[in-house]
């Protein structure tokens, strides 16, 4: 693999920064109403990140869109579980990370991230990777939006290979699965991870992409929803299954488990949960409702531009 150099790690990082800021300032323009506040913090073990976070604006219940870059002597059981040659390595993380949870039951909640590792080991070679993706969780699903959101996941990738979309949709579909559940966490859009085969510029230009193609997805989802009515109904099936949302996160979610494990900032980490969820023992929805819809129609994965 070839070596890695300060300069192009300081090209991840910049790219990181700026990211977050742009994608913080559309979605406060989105939002029209709440402002982000800013957390910035240390880690003991080495390096440190910002947190921000959006609560309780006119459209999002809350947003948070973090960046972070921590330094460690050895990497945690989840990253090194499938690969033992990390094992002794010393590490840098970088990465953005957000998760969306609207007010209105009829906007999806979102997620996103891109990351970048490097392990090194003197007088060895570094192995370096990028990952991410983004995907999208709606209660009411709406085709046409589902068949939009994958339309931007397509152009995203589709500079960098005619089989990427399709490679990292399915993937995608596979990672965010609720085993438990039998059911996907929503209707996907791209997860990658291990990236390194194209070489760096390649790599780091299709991590590029990836981020820069979120809010071209998600934001005109948001302007066509926004303003739909909904009553109590809707809002306790959004609250319901914003658990499913806690269930992956907390239990397969690979990002929370390398915060947790790494000695992590637990706020920022769990910045991800939504503000206000319930859990009902048994419950199915109605046969033919609004609600059953989701599940009949939406919660496999399907091929959406196909």
């Amino acid at each position: 693999m070839a070596d890695i150099n300060n300069q192009q790690i300081e090209q991840v990082k910049a790219f990181l920064l700026q990211l977050q800021d742009d994608i913080c300032t559309g979605l406060q323009g989105a939002d029209g109403g709440g402002g982000f506040i800013e957390d910035a913090w240390d880690r003991s073990e080495g390096g440190g990140g910002r947190s921000r976070v959006l609560t309780n604006g006119a459209v999002f219940e809350q947003a948070g869109v973090n960046f972070s870059h921590v330094f460690g002597q050895k990497l945690p059981p989840s990253a090194t579980a499938k690969r033992p040659e990390l094992e002794g390595r010393d590490f840098q993380a970088m990465g953005v990370s957000l998760v969306i949870h609207p007010h209105n039951p009829h906007v999806p909640t979102s997620h996103a991230n891109v990351r970048f590792f490097i392990a090194e080991k003197a007088g060895e070679e570094p192995i370096w990777w990028f990952g991410g993706g983004f995907d999208l969780t709606p209660f009411y699903p709406v085709k046409a939006d589902v068949i939009a959101w994958h339309t931007v996941a397509k152009a995203a990738c589709e500079p960098f290979g005619a089989e990427v979309y399709a490679k990292y949709k399915k993937w995608c579909d596979e990672y965010f699965y609720l085993k438990h559940r039998d059911e996907t966490r929503g209707v996907g859009g791209l997860f990658f991870d291990d990236l390194n085969a194209p070489g760096f510029e390649q790599s780091f230009a299709f991590m590029q992409s990836v981020g820069e193609h979120f809010l071209k997805g998600y934001l005109p989802i948001v302007e066509k929803r926004k303003e739909t009515p909904y009553g109590e109904q809707e809002r306790n099936f959004q609250l319901y299954r914003r658990g499913r949302y806690v269930e992956f996160n907390l239990v397969y979610d690979r990002g929370t488990l390398f915060g947790l494990q790494s000695g992590g900032r637990t706020e920022s980490i769990l910045m991800s949960m939504p503000p206000v969820v319930h859990w009902q023992y048994d419950w199915h929805p109605e046969k033919g409702s609004p609600e059953a819809v989701l599940y009949d129609e939406y919660l496999q994965p399907h091929n959406w531009l196909g």
